[in-house]
């Protein structure tokens, strides 16, 4: 049986339910497939939002910061994390209609502080990793001083939803025969040449470029 979110106030669709997936499999693989998330909060001076790079490790999403930054001191508050990846660029008949295809995940929650230094430790190379496969243990990793000025935390994948929007364009009947073209042009992620740093410039490791929130692996562009 599929394992899937339970439904609240703020996960329950209010327009296109077809497009929501609450199953669990799948916001975690909306979740692991962008490589920038953004955490919303009400701050003293208002709504404020900030990207950040993310892992997942099971239910728990992990994100790292300064001992000093805003989401080092959001434990205990309520957040929403959101992650968004752009597949196509839906061309329709008419301009009603354009749209975008697209994978979208929401979680909400409360941040916790990671003080369990596995655990920490852990979740540092896990988004290491997620920059660049094998990154981890080919890099120096983090001294004490670097450790202390450095906090992880964590939000539990529990309150969550997600949409997907697939296909093509959804236009009238009446526009079918319009002279105008239609469709979906697609949009993929995918890394450049490397540019090193320091002469000579040492190979990149086997691997080194194959995310896996890239869109065909180690493609270059």
């Amino acid at each position: 049986m599929t394992e899937r979110f339970v439904p609240t106030a703020r996960t329950r669709p209010n327009r296109l339910r077809e497009r929501v997936q609450d199953d669990v499999a799948g916001v975690h693989a909306v979740l692991d497939a962008g490589p920038v998330c953004h955490v919303g909060f009400t701050g003293p001076d208002g709504p404020t939002v900030l990207p950040t790079l993310h892992v997942r490790i099971g239910d728990q999403i992990y994100l790292h910061a300064s001992t000093g930054s805003w989401l080092r001191r959001l434990e205990g508050q309520q957040i929403c994390l959101t992650v968004t990846c752009v597949d196509g660029l839906v061309l329709a008949r008419s301009t009603f209609h354009h749209s975008m295809n697209y994978r979208c995940a929401m979680v909400f929650g409360a941040l916790r502080t990671v003080t369990d230094e596995r655990e920490k430790l852990a979740a540092l190379d896990a988004l290491v990793e997620r920059l660049s496969p094998g990154r981890s243990r080919e890099a120096r990793g983090p001294n004490p001083r670097e450790l202390v000025a450095t906090a992880v935390v964590a939000l539990r994948i529990h309150e969550a939803t997600a949409k997907v929007r697939t296909g093509g364009p959804k236009d009238d009947e009446e526009d079918m025969g319009l002279d105008v073209w239609a469709g979906v042009i697609p949009v993929r992620t995918v890394l450049g040449e490397p540019e090193p740093d320091g002469v000579p410039p040492r190979p990149l490791p086997a691997g080194a470029l194959t995310p896996g929130w890239t869109s065909s692996g180690s493609e270059i562009r």
